[in-house]
């Protein structure tokens, strides 16, 4: 289990930004479940790129090369 770390009010601002007028609370700690969720696999998947790369450091190249959809 993932324990929450993202505070609540930053996302608000995001989904405002993309244009959602309301969010129940309950959407909102659901927004930041799932965005934690996301955030850690792209970092373990940042890590395994970083040690095939010969690395002990994760660099922004490997954030990005894991992210790519």
């Amino acid at each position: 289990m993932i324990v929450a770390i993202l505070p609540l009010s930053p996302l608000k601002r995001i989904a405002k930004k993309s244009g959602v007028i309301r969010m129940s609370d309950e959407a909102v700690e659901e927004f930041r479940d799932v965005l934690e969720e996301i955030a850690d696999e792209i970092a373990r998947d940042a890590v395994i790129a970083a040690r095939h790369a010969g690395r002990k450091t994760v660099k922004a190249k490997d954030i990005k090369f894991v992210s790519r959809w």
